[in-house]
């Protein structure tokens, strides 16, 4: 972590002394920043959501086995309750971290439409406009698709999370899918 740290840095000092020799670079290197930025994020979501579903589903062989024995690392000391049963109270921590996560990555999406909008409406004046809507649809696609895997997970988590926690993320997932839909 600390060679990516010095490494990052590196690299920003580089960033930072390119942008101050030419005063700005070219439009396509923003675009392919936004790009792998939106492609990390959504990376980062995605395994958000596998670390859910696998706390969900729990690991593989949990439980008493089919001889009715007891696996001795299942059980806490106390052999009260499975081990397992810490992952609720992480369960609702990593439900917020993806959901704050998908905001993000719409806010993101979001930028981009008005950009493309934008853009729309210059070529009416004569400016070069990129009519494809390919990379943008993409980016909608696979957001709603974890936007999906995500508010099902929350519905199955329902009886963990508790009264509270539920109508709150149930909201934050409307006002989501809303955005994308209105936009």
């Amino acid at each position: 972590l600390r060679l990516v740290a010095v490494l990052k840095a590196i690299l920003e000092a580089e960033k930072a002394a390119v942008l101050k020799r030419d005063r700005h670079l070219p439009l396509s290197f923003h675009r392919r920043q936004e790009e792998l930025k939106f492609s990390l994020g959504l990376q980062r979501l995605q395994h958000r959501v596998r670390e859910i579903q696998v706390l969900l589903d729990g690991p593989a062989g949990e439980g008493p086995g089919q001889d009715g024995a007891v696996d001795p690392c299942w059980w806490d000391s106390a052999m009260q309750s499975p081990v397992a049963g810490a992952a609720p109270q992480e369960l609702p921590t990593l439900i917020l971290e993806a959901v704050k996560e998908l905001e993000v990555a719409k806010q993101q999406v979001l930028k981009r439409i008005k950009i493309w909008k934008r853009q729309q409406q210059l070529a009416g004046n004569g400016a070069v406009f990129e009519e494809n809507l390919a990379p943008l649809q993409k980016r909608c696609e696979s957001l709603v698709e974890v936007y999906f895997q995500l508010h099902q997970q929350v519905m199955a988590a329902s009886a963990e999370l508790g009264a509270e926690l539920l109508p709150r993320l149930l909201e934050r997932f409307h006002e989501v899918l809303s955005s994308l839909v209105k936009r």
